[in-house]
């Protein structure tokens, strides 16, 4: 546990509910000082809740919220708004005041009753303004100006509170990407250069990844996730939290995760999308090669996951369709470091890999070089290969690798009947849903 003096917010066993329906259920959540922490999750899951609450716009059910050690409850709206400053995820001023004097309003926590604002408050607002671009629009109408101005505007009226903390409710909603990435850049200047904490709902999980020191996950208000991004972000994670089909990818330039989302997961229950059944069981195949092996494998209940395989590939269209993870290469290209490693990821969470019968040349054979190097871990079943057409080739190695697969322990199966009858032997895992992270 944080020390007190250390964390901008906490929460302690956080539960709300309207009315009937609990909103957050049980949360706990520390939030060091200095911290840029990205709220993500589905519609409904308890993000802007969460941020209310923090807010203390909310009471709870039970738990409790505390801003720099104080119960917010327990603080006059002054003392909060010296403390937490908030952006909304909508505001629709019905004025149409200058930026100015829009800004200014965020000095009203530091005034005294009926105390007007001084030079100093209007000093405050014009850095404010400058700091997120808009020193020059100072005298526009709050009306006047672009989605993207206002909404920074709205920022600047937060900062000019000079509050410690800063919350945001989907900030980006309404931005077009060039405005999302300006604001996101200006928020994490903030807490790099001044020292703010920042607790920011976000719905672009790759904006979270890109700006945020720390991903919290929120589904059906609990905290299923939390950790660096690049820790937090799967696609098992997007799978069960959004019932999305991604492929995890890392930007070459710093590494950072992001997710190439597919298409939605399939409902049926018995299809690998669920997260639940026995496996996974990975396919290497190519060419068509795999797909008889995947459909069955999938019908029989099990998850399935392949590659790696070219973009256009048959085995990839079938695989996609079935909602399983994959390793991927460009069109016509030997299989590169990246689909590598993604490959050697989907081999070491398989329970199980069966490698079809396809045509194995140079651009394909790391295929077999990373099933070696996977022997050991999990049983491998190697399908029959007919005596013609030659598939192999490499000048003999594929034949090699396919010798030292079979002194390593692999035994082979002669078609898709072999193949399920060896895994209902070999494979007793019970059925059951993933643990949260």
């Amino acid at each position: 546990m944080t020390d007190d003096a250390a964390l901008a917010l906490r929460l302690r066993a956080l539960t709300v509910r309207y009315g009937d329906r609990t909103a957050l259920s049980d949360v706990e959540l520390e939030v060091p000082r200095g911290q840029f922490l990205a709220l993500v999750g589905p519609n409904g899951s308890g993000k802007t809740t969460l941020l209310r609450a923090a807010l203390g716009f909310l009471v709870p059910v039970s738990g409790s919220v505390e801003l720099f050690g104080s119960n917010v409850l327990r603080l006059s709206i002054a003392e909060r708004a010296r403390r937490v400053a908030w952006v909304p995820q909508e505001e629709n001023p019905r004025d149409d005041v200058s930026l100015a004097d829009y800004v200014l309003y965020g000095r009203y926590a530091h005034l005294s009753w009926l105390q007007g604002e001084a030079p100093t408050d209007r000093a405050a607002a014009g850095r404010a303004l400058a700091a997120v671009g808009l020193a020059d629009r100072a005298g526009d109408g709050i009306l006047s100006v672009s989605g993207g101005e206002r909404q920074r505007a709205i920022l600047a009226r937060a900062l000019v509170q000079q509050s410690p903390l800063l919350l945001l409710d989907e900030p980006t909603s309404h931005l077009d990407i060039g405005h999302q990435l300006d604001l996101l850049t200006r928020v994490r200047e903030l807490s790099r250069e001044r020292g703010v904490t920042v607790v920011a709902a976000l719905h672009d999980l790759n904006l979270a990844a890109k700006f945020a020191d720390r991903i919290v996950v929120l589904s059906r208000g609990r905290r299923v996730a939390d950790g660096p991004p690049s820790e937090v972000l799967s696609e098992e994670l997007l799978a069960r939290v959004w019932g999305v089909v991604a492929d995890l990818r890392r930007d070459p330039r710093t590494g950072s995760p992001y997710l190439l989302p597919h298409h939605l997961v399939p409902p049926t229950p018995s299809l690998p999308g669920s997260y639940l059944g026995r496996g996974p069981v990975h396919v290497v195949g190519g060419g068509g090669s795999g797909s008889p092996y995947l459909r069955a494998l999938a019908e029989a209940g099990y998850r399935v996951t392949a590659g790696a395989l070219n973009l256009l590939d048959t085995d990839l269209e079938t695989a996609e369709s079935l909602g399983a993870p994959t390793a991927v290469e460009v069109p016509f290209a030997p299989i590169g470091e990246e689909a590598r490693e993604r490959l050697r990821r989907l081999l070491a969470g398989a329970a199980a890999i069966v490698v079809a019968p396809f045509p194995v040349g140079p651009s394909n054979l790391p295929n077999l070089e990373e099933v070696r190097g996977a022997l050991g871990r999990a049983p491998v079943l190697l399908v029959q290969r007919p005596v013609a057409p030659e598939w192999d080739f490499t000048g003999g190695k594929a034949h090699k690798l396919l010798d030292e697969l079979r002194r390593g322990g692999a035994c082979d199966v002669r078609d898709v009947d072999e193949v399920l009858s060896t895994l209902a032997r070999e494979l007793t895992l019970p059925v059951s849903a993933p643990s949260a992270q």
